[in-house]
């Protein structure tokens, strides 16, 4: 994309916005109160917002390779406690989606160079579910659904922070799962039912 055709652009977004509204950036000045915190790659053919139909102010929006929330990421982790301390957001999604080259790289046995301990996350939800993902033949299927179990895996180390285990006890907060299929534009709710998944083991995360 040319970076002079950028401005060009933006100074016609500003005219349409301002036809419809000419307060229209005074008002998007004033302050921002999401409900939804989202987390999603940063692959350029997925624009979360868009996606989702929403405008500016209505969604607060991480990204990074493969949609991860380690808890060593000091960034992730503080989009998090802003959004659930500060903007008092009450929904959480991770969104992966589908050809994401970041799970892809993960199930590669390959020396990536910088990229190794990031992808490490990715490998370490493939252990987890090593049983299931095996017992797949068809290497897209195996992709397709480790892509899904990554997004699941995500959804629980949210889970697991303090911020949110906090937030519980006095407010409603849902975090959610979702995949964008690239191939349709549609975006799937995984429907994952953590009490279920996490009955046994939130014993030793949650805060008392």
């Amino acid at each position: 994309m040319d970076i002079k055709k950028i401005f060009e652009n933006n100074k016609q977004r500003i005219i349409e916005k301002l036809k419809i509204d000419p307060n229209h950036f005074k008002k998007l000045a004033k302050t921002q109160n999401p409900d939804i915190l989202c987390i999603s790659c940063s692959d350029s053919r997925v624009p979360i917002e868009d996606l989702m139909g929403a405008k500016p102010g209505e969604v607060f929006i991480h990204r990074n390779i493969a949609n991860m929330v380690p808890n060593t990421d000091l960034n992730v982790m503080s989009v998090i406690n802003f959004s659930v301390v500060h903007l008092k957001v009450k929904h959480i999604i991770v969104c992966g989606h589908y050809e994401c080259g970041g799970v892809k790289a993960a199930m590669q046995a390959k020396d990536l160079g910088l990229l190794n301990p990031w992808l490490r996350n990715i490998r370490d939800v493939y252990r987890l579910h090593k049983k299931e993902l095996d017992l797949i033949k068809n290497e897209d299927d195996k992709y397709k659904r480790l892509i899904e179990l990554n997004v699941q895996e995500q959804c629980v180390n949210i889970l697991k922070t303090s911020d949110v285990q906090l937030a519980y006890r006095d407010r409603e907060l849902t975090v959610h799962g979702w995949v964008f299929d690239i191939h349709s534009g549609e975006l799937i709710d995984l429907n994952i039912d953590f009490d279920k998944m996490l009955q046994e083991i939130m014993e030793i995360y949650r805060l008392s």
